[in-house]
């Protein structure tokens, strides 16, 4: 069998630190890629090693020999211990049937908040490696889409599942709950649900914990959810179940924002801005707020981020002017459920 042509370790300070070592003393081309402390190019792979983030960074090797320059120059050098290819080996619980969910959308002014729940086991889980199931952070917007499609084929109807909350029901849904944490809680929790109907003798499920509280997802499940040993870390992508979520619930954030681009009739050159920060975005909604009113934000973006109020004013208009799913801005304590407000915005 062809070995793995992407593979995605997190790596300590002391790991980086001889990672980067490695990476000098080699006969390899350094590269120049964004976010990343150092890059290189070797015979059939690159290996990137990406910024720290609370003291562990991600270094992602693709190519034909991947898995090759793994096994014998990241383990042996870096690692300091042979794992690769004994995942499920050594943690059998990995494969052992599960679901995992996760979300895509939620930082992302224009567009659906997605999410998605994924089903593995002991056979499934070779076939969602092969098909590149992994964290879908580092993967490219092409890699996404043929990733996603071909899990999405794998796995069918029955063992994933996925809630689309697009625009206009996101900002009705916002006006109610006004908490980002509660409205992914209903989202993970009704993905969950599904997949129990499908596959109802699932004994556990993950979810990446966001919110203050663990218990967030647990309290919005239902009867049958409630029957499932539901397991909330950080940095959850790193179960299998998890990632395979991940990168669907991108695919379908991906192929949202692209039927968007047509409805919104930009120019060849252009497509809808992903984020919130990017000068795109605030340009491309006031185009919209200027053709067919205020009332555009609220079936295309996400109301309560402030990007709203500057569009608005650039275009001399206020919240006021907005319908009133779109001038909430208040939100509740992160992983609270009850009705008060705070000063705090959701972005």
């Amino acid at each position: 069998m062809e070995g793995k042509t992407s593979i995605t370790v997190e790596l300590d300070a002391a790991r980086q630190k001889a990672l980067l070592a490695l990476f000098a003393g080699g006969n390899w081309r350094h590269r120049q890629v964004p976010y990343a402390q150092d890059s290189i190019e070797g015979n059939g792979f690159n290996a990137t090693l990406y910024r720290e983030k609370k003291g562990v960074a991600k270094l992602c090797i693709q190519g034909r020999n991947a898995e090759e320059f793994m096994l014998y120059q990241v383990e042996p050098n870096v690692t300091m211990q042979a794992a690769f290819g004994y995942e499920d080996v050594l943690d059998p619980k990995a494969t052992a049937p599960h679901i995992g969910t996760d979300e895509s959308g939620k930082g992302d002014y224009f567009g659906p908040l997605v999410t998605c729940a994924a089903y593995v086991d002991e056979e499934l889980a070779p076939k969602m490696r092969e098909a590149g199931a992994r964290d879908c952070k580092t993967m490219t917007d092409a890699q996404v889409l043929a990733c996603g499609a071909a899990l999405r084929r794998l796995l069918g109807a029955g063992r994933y599942a996925a809630v689309r909350i697009p625009p206009a029901t996101y900002n009705r849904l916002y006006m109610r709950t006004r908490n980002v944490n509660r409205l992914l809680a209903w989202a993970h929790a009704r993905c969950i649900e599904d997949m129990l109907a499908k596959i109802p003798d699932c004994p556990r499920a993950v979810a990446d914990q966001f919110g203050a509280s663990p218990a967030v997802i647990k309290r919005a499940l239902m009867e049958r959810g409630r029957r499932i040993v539901l397991e909330q870390r950080h940095k959850a992508e790193s179960d299998l179940a998890v990632a395979a979520a991940s990168v669907i619930a991108r695919e379908l954030f991906l192929r949202a924002m692209g039927d968007m681009a047509k409805d919104l009739s930009l120019r060849v050159d252009e497509r809808v801005p992903k984020g919130s920060s990017d000068p795109k975005v605030r340009e491309i909604a006031g185009r919209g707020v200027r053709a067919h009113g205020p009332e555009f934000l609220v079936s295309h973006c996400k109301c309560h981020f402030q990007t709203t109020d500057r569009v608005l004013a650039a275009c001399g208009l206020s919240r006021s002017d907005m319908p009133p799913e779109g001038r909430v801005v208040s939100a509740v304590k992160n992983g609270e459920y009850g009705h008060g407000s705070s000063n705090r915005r959701a972005d």
